[in-house]
C-alpha cells in the first residue's frame, strides 16, 4: 500500500482544508446544511465545530446544500464587485450545491462544480451566493453554466435567501439580483481568495 498525506489531526475545516482540486472549476465545499434542516447551523470561527446560529423564522428551508468554501473570505476585493455594497460580510464565500440525490447529511466535503451565483446584498454587506452542482452528478453533473439548470432550481434558492431573514414588522435589508454565470463566479472565487490571503494567509505558513 502506497502512502499517502494525512493529518493527525482534524484541520480547521475554514483554515485547514485547501479550497478545491480543481479551481476555478472545482471547489471544495464544506456543508454546514442539508435541505432537510431547521436549524441555521454556522462553523464556529475560533473552534471549527458546527454550531447553532438561530432557529429558522420561516417554514422555509435550504432548497440546497449548503456551505463554505475554504480558504475564501468575503472583504474588499468581493465587495469592489458589488458596487452597491458597502462592505464584504467577513465571512467565508458561501455556496449552494445542487443534488439530484438527497443528502441529510452535514460537515461533510463535496466536490463541487462551480456554475455561477446569486449577488445578494444583506444590508449593505456583499454576500455572494456562489451556485454548483456535485461533480459527476447523474442529473446535474454536466452542466457548466447556471443558465442550464432548470429556472425553477435557480428561483428556488433565490427565493429562500430573499425571505430567510424575514421578522414581521422589521424592514427586509436582503436583496437579490440577477443570476450570473460561470465567468462572473470565478471573479467572485478569485477574489475572495485574494481576500483571505490578505487577511488569513499567515496561518497557512505551517501548511
Amino acid at each position: 500500500m502506497s502512502k499517502t498525506s494525512f493529518s493527525r489531526y482534524r484541520p480547521h475545516p475554514w483554515h485547514g482544508l485547501a479550497a478545491g482540486p480543481d479551481l476555478p472549476r472545482i471547489a471544495t465545499a464544506y456543508i454546514e446544511i442539508s435541505p432537510f434542516d431547521q436549524m441555521k447551523y454556522e462553523i464556529d470561527k475560533d473552534t471549527g465545530y458546527l454550531c447553532v446560529d438561530r432557529p429558522q423564522p420561516t417554514s422555509a428551508q435550504q432548497p440546497t446544500l449548503y456551505g463554505f468554501i475554504p480558504r475564501t473570505y468575503c472583504g474588499k476585493r468581493v465587495r469592489a464587485l458589488m458596487p452597491e455594497a458597502e462592505c464584504g460580510d467577513g465571512d467565508p464565500l458561501d455556496i449552494c450545491v445542487i443534488s439530484e440525490r438527497p443528502i441529510d447529511r452535514t460537515e461533510i466535503l463535496v466536490n463541487a462544480k462551480i456554475v455561477g451565483g446569486l449577488p445578494m446584498n444583506d444590508g449593505g454587506e456583499a454576500d455572494d451566493k456562489i451556485i454548483a452542482v456535485i461533480k459527476d452528478d447523474p442529473a446535474y453533473g454536466h452542466i457548466d453554466e447556471i443558465s442550464d439548470l432548470p429556472p425553477i432550481l435557480v428561483h428556488r434558492i433565490a427565493h429562500y435567501f430573499k425571505t430567510y431573514k424575514i421578522v414581521p414588522g422589521k424592514e427586509n435589508k436582503v436583496t437579490i439580483g440577477e443570476a450570473y454565470g460561470y465567468a462572473h463566479a470565478c471573479k467572485v472565487l478569485e477574489a475572495s481568495m485574494a481576500d483571505y490571503e490578505e487577511d488569513f494567509g499567515d496561518l497557512l505558513n505551517d501548511d
